[in-house]
C-alpha cells in the first residue's frame, strides 16, 4: 500500500482499477478492506482510492483527538498525491461525517456524494457523554470488551443471526485498532460539528444508502438528508444494518454502480 505523511500521521491507502476516480471512506472501527466486497463491482470501470482513515488499519492516529478536520485534510492530501483534482466520494458512518467536513472545506474537489449509513446531526449531549466514556474506558479495559458491545449495533439482526462469517471478518478488521487509536477517534467523533445546515448547500448529485435494520443511522436520518439535499435519492437496503455495504455488498454494489454510471462521466 502506498503511504504519505499528513501533518502528524502516516496515512496508508490502496488504489484499484482505472478510470474516473472514486474515493471510498470506510466506517469506524474498520479499515479500507471494508470496501473489498464492493470494489470488485466497481474497479473495472473506476479508479478506486481506499484510504485507511487516520487511526484505522495501517494509518497512524497522530497526536490528540482525530478531529474531522484532520481526516478531511488527510483525504485531500491523498488526492493531491494521486494527482486527482475532483472525484466522486462514498462514505460510510464516520466516512460520511468526514465527507460533511470535506464538503465544508474542499467542495470544489467533489463531483458527487454517496452517503451510506451516516447522519448529519452532531452527537446529542447523552450520546457525546457515552462516546467520551467509551474513549476513557477502552484505555483501561483494552479493545475487546468495547468491540463486543459495538458489534450488535454495527450489523443488522439478519447478519448477526445468519452470517457469523461476516461478523468474524469484521471483528478481525476492528482488532487492527489499538486502544489509543479507538480512544482518539471516538474523541474526534464526539467533537464533530452539526452538519444539518450544510445539507442545503450540497449541490452535487447525492445518493443516500441506509440499511433497513440500522439502529444508529436510521431511515428517518436518511429521509432528513433526502429532504434537504436538492439532487438526491434515498435507497433502503433490506436485511442490512449500519454496515450495509459489508452485509449486503451485492445489493449496495448494484446501487452504487447505477448511481456512478449516472453521474460520473
Amino acid at each position: 500500500m502506498p503511504s504519505l505523511h499528513s501533518d502528524d500521521a502516516e496515512i496508508f491507502y490502496e488504489v484499484r482499477g482505472s478510470g474516473p476516480p472514486v474515493v471510498l471512506l470506510h466506517p469506524f472501527p474498520c479499515h479500507h478492506g471494508f470496501w473489498h466486497p464492493i470494489a470488485a463491482a466497481l474497479d473495472s470501470r473506476y479508479r478506486l482510492i481506499l484510504p485507511d482513515l487516520r487511526g484505522h488499519g495501517n494509518s497512524e492516529v497522530g497526536e490528540g483527538p482525530a478531529f474531522m478536520a484532520k481526516h478531511a485534510n488527510d483525504v485531500v492530501r491523498v488526492l493531491d498525491t494521486e494527482g486527482v483534482g475532483k472525484a466522486a466520494f462514498i462514505g460510510c458512518s464516520i466516512g460520511g461525517y468526514i465527507l460533511f467536513e470535506f464538503w465544508r472545506r474542499f467542495r470544489a474537489r467533489v463531483s458527487s456524494l454517496a452517503l451510506c449509513d451516516t447522519r448529519p446531526q452532531a452527537d446529542a449531549a447523552e450520546a457525546r457523554a457515552n462516546r467520551l466514556k467509551s474513549a476513557a474506558s477502552v484505555l483501561e479495559q483494552e479493545t475487546e470488551p468495547l468491540l463486543e458491545t459495538m458489534i450488535p449495533k454495527l450489523m443488522g439482526r439478519t447478519t448477526l443471526a445468519a452470517r457469523p462469517d461476516l461478523v468474524d471478518r469484521a471483528r478481525a478488521m476492528m482488532r487492527k485498532m489499538s486502544a489509543e487509536d479507538i480512544s482518539l477517534v471516538l474523541r474526534g467523533m464526539a467533537e464533530r460539528s452539526d452538519s444539518i445546515a450544510d445539507l442545503k448547500t450540497i449541490n452535487v448529485p447525492t445518493l443516500i444508502v441506509i440499511g433497513e435494520e440500522d439502529v444508529l443511522s436510521t431511515a428517518a436520518d436518511g429521509e432528513l438528508m433526502r429532504q434537504n439535499i436538492a439532487d438526491t435519492q434515498l435507497k433502503i437496503i433490506p436485511k442490512a444494518g449500519h454496515y450495509a455495504p459489508w452485509e449486503q455488498p451485492e445489493a449496495v454494489g448494484k446501487v452504487l454502480r447505477q448511481f456512478l454510471e449516472s453521474v460520473v462521466k
